[in-house]
């Protein structure tokens, strides 16, 4: 009994400086409330965040404000496709000593912060991509033959501008099941435009200030691992992922016409956490199927491709993911 109210505690504190960390975010990132959500449930679960919208939208704002109420040390790397893997790992150099010796000289790069921004991410050649892929996964890299761990936290937060597609280069499934979410990153509605234009034109503009540290940050994704998932919630999971897949029994005739590959067990992992995270973010004790639902398109429009046919016909994948989650409101999976 004890344990389970230190763990209400422990909660409900984290919840009040998530709160204050969204408030200090919105100085420097207003409105596109969702937006926010998204990219602090990555943070708390430990993973990355592919950050999808046009140029101007405030991305590069956002991962700055980021870096600083979380209390994160944060690089920013321009993906160019003249960048080479040493630019974003490092490289060793040959130096001279006092006594006339040679010996080489490891010269970290960029990866070697708590908070990377990977800014036009599909703008570096698939070599270039895949320096990213161990230390996505694995929190270190390898160079010159030795494993260089990374500073903990890690995440990565990339960027892709969703119209310009020429001169870049599609990031492949496998890096891209590497994010743990997909964040699109919207228009702001009116008012939310009128607010950004009164709060950045002036003379001054609002900073925003430190609320965590990198070792409460770690603290918080540990204890978000203790929170409860209930079984119904969990059997959610489990019964949505396995319904996008075009060769499950369970899937409907729209996912077996139109996807050509579905979602592995990773998304399920990524569900599981997420729904957590919105739980804490939003002020309860435990997710629940609401928070499924909301954590569907994010978790799993990055990890399914439609066929060649789908696309000629133009359908999409948001629309499909919308579809399928619609059919387990309807059945009452939400209860």
């Amino acid at each position: 009994m004890a344990d389970a109210e230190n763990l209400v505690a422990e909660i409900e504190e984290l919840g009040g400086k998530l709160a204050a960390a969204k408030a200090a975010i919105s100085k420097r990132f207003i409105g596109q409330d969702q937006v926010v959500d998204l990219t602090l449930s990555a943070l708390l679960c430990g993973g990355h965040a592919l950050l999808i919208g046009l140029p101007g939208l405030g991305k590069t704002r956002l991962v700055d404000a980021l870096s600083t109420v979380m209390g994160l040390n944060g690089n920013r790397v321009q993906f160019t496709p003249d960048l080479m893997p040493a630019d974003i790992l490092g490289s060793e150099v040959l130096e001279k000593g006092k006594g006339g010796t040679r010996e080489f000289r490891f010269v970290p790069g960029p990866i070697f912060c708590q908070l990377l921004m990977a800014d036009e991410i599909n703008r570096a050649s698939p070599r270039t991509q895949s320096a990213l892929l161990q230390a996505m996964q694995e929190k270190q890299v390898t160079v010159a033959g030795a494993d260089r761990p990374l500073d903990a936290p890690f995440h990565v937060l990339a960027t892709q501008n969703p119209i310009e597609q020429e001169g870049t280069y599609p990031l492949p499934e496998a890096q891209l099941d590497r994010f743990l979410v997909q964040i699109d990153v919207p228009y702001p509605d009116r008012d939310t435009e009128r607010d950004i234009l009164l709060a950045t034109t002036g003379v001054e503009e609002e900073e925003a200030h430190t609320v965590f540290t990198a070792e409460e940050l770690i603290a918080a994704q540990t204890l978000l691992r203790r929170m409860p998932v209930g079984e119904s919630v969990m059997e959610l999971i489990l019964d949505l992922v396995r319904a996008c897949r075009p060769d499950d029994e369970t899937a409907t005739e729209a996912v077996r016409e139109n996807v050509a590959w579905g979602p592995g067990p990773r998304a399920a992992q990524a569900l599981m956490m997420t729904v957590r995270a919105q739980a804490l973010l939003h002020g309860r004790l435990a997710p629940n199927a609401q928070d499924v639902m909301d954590m569907a398109a994010p978790v799993l429009s990055h990890r399914m491709a439609l066929t060649f046919a789908a696309r000629a016909r133009g359908e999409n994948l948001a629309g499909l993911i919308a579809e399928t989650v619609a059919q387990f409101d309807k059945v009452g999976a939400a209860a």
